[in-house]
Formats: structure tokens, C-alpha cells, sequence
């Protein structure tokens, strides 16, 4: 989050509370980044590496948690107009929901057999898993313009929910490969857990954009 945005909150004596929710928006685009870096390691079979990343998305998810209680308690022991503590409230939540996602991801990727997995299905999670960190730095870039470009905004909202879009049709392409693919070196419930990592994952996208349509409730107020 950008300093123009917390100066734009300041003046609304939120500045703590807008702190708390910069350092959460960053947790959690960290936290995407390492979920990539996990995937990217269980492919080339480097276990222990994965493990190390997801064990710091973890970390990163907890302290999320405990930022967002912060928030929290920061909005409402202020005196801060009730639409606009409701509004961050929301913002910070929707926030969250991105970061959980993110760990779920990791827990599944944890026990996932990822490094067996069909070249074809492997090409398209990787390129899906890199929109899906596109989309969490859009977001962030979009929260970045709201203190002083509104219209920015709506029009960076408008980048997320199309890089939403192409999550989904990679999640689509990924999951039409299903029927035809060799799953002979997996069991059915390793198959059952590489369909529940790709819907996590995919998950993660549409907080993205959940957290985008708030930014825009925001965004129009400010108008």
C-alpha cells in the first residue's frame, strides 16, 4: 500500500489502522509468492525446500490473522464514521480470505504427489499459479491508487477481475486434461488431493477479486 494512500486515511485519523492494513497486504502477496516458490520446488521433487516455503506461508498466514484482529480492534475503539470502519472492516476480511487460501494451497501441496504429475498438467499449473500471483500484485497496485486516482482504481479493478478470468480458463484448460491424462502412477486419493490443490489455488483468485469489489465501494465514495 502506498504512502499516498495512508496519508489519504490519516487525514480520517485512521493512520494506524491503515498501517496495520498495509502490512497485512503485503503478508499476503508474500505469502502467494511463497506459495508459488513451493510449487515450483514440489515439482522438481526438492521436498525439503518445499516444505520451507510453505512452513513460511504458514507463518505469514498466522501473522495475518493476528494483524487483522488489530485492525479490528483499532477501527472500532476509534471515532471513525461507521460506513467508512465498516468499509475497512470489510476490506481487511476479504484481504484475509486471500492469505487462507493461500496457506490451504500449501497444505494440500504438502501431501499433493505434485512431482508426479503429467508434464502436460504441470506446464499448465505453473502458468496458471503465476496469474494467480499477478492477480494478488494487481490488487495490491489497485488498493495503491485509491488515495488519490479513484478512477485509477475502478480501471485496475477492471485488470484484476481479467486476470480472474484468465485463472479461471487455466483452471478450466487444467481440469478438461483430467479425462485423458495417465494418472497410472497415482492412486485415487492422491488424484482426489492434485483436484483439490488446483481448486485452492484457483480459490486464491476469486478473494482477489472479492477484495476488488470492495475496493470499489470504497473507490466510489471517494468520487
Amino acid at each position: 500500500m502506498s504512502e499516498k494512500l495512508l496519508t489519504w486515511f490519516g487525514k480520517r485519523r485512521q493512520t494506524k489502522a491503515v498501517q496495520l492494513i498495509q502490512a497485512h497486504l503485503s503478508l499476503t502477496t508474500r505469502a502467494v509468492g511463497e506459495l508459488e516458490k513451493a510449487l515450483e520446488y514440489k515439482i522438481q521433487n526438492k521436498k525439503d525446500l518445499a516444505e520451507a516455503s510453505i512452513g513460511r506461508l504458514s507463518r505469514m498466514e498466522e501473522e495475518a490473522d493476528s494483524l487483522r484482529r488489530d485492525i479490528a480492534i483499532e477501527l472500532t475503539s476509534g471515532e471513525i464514521p461507521p460506513h467508512e470502519r465498516d468499509d475497512l472492516l470489510h476490506l481487511s476480511r476479504d484481504i484475509d480470505w486471500i492469505t487462507d487460501w493461500a496457506k490451504e494451497s500449501g497444505r494440500i501441496m504438502l501431501v499433493a504427489p505434485v512431482e508426479r504429475l503429467p508434464q502436460e498438467i504441470v506446464k499448465k499449473g505453473l502458468e496458471m499459479m503465476s496469474a494467480v500471483k499477478e492477480t494478488a500484485n494487481a490488487v495490491r497496485t489497485c488498493i495503491d491508487q485509491l488515495s488519490e486516482k479513484p478512477k485509477e482504481t475502478m480501471r485496475l479493478a477492471d485488470n484484476v477481475e481479467s486476470l480472474e478470468e484468465k485463472v479461471d480458463s487455466l483452471y478450466m484448460e487444467i481440469r478438461s486434461l483430467y479425462p485423458a491424462m495417465d494418472f497410472s502412477k497415482l492412486n485415487p486419493g492422491e488424484v482426489f488431493l492434485i483436484f483439490e490443490l488446483f481448486d485452492a489455488i484457483e480459490n486464491i483468485t476469486d478473494w482477489c477479486e472479492n477484495t476488488i469489489d470492495q475496493v470499489r465501494v470504497i473507490a466510489v465514495r471517494m468520487l
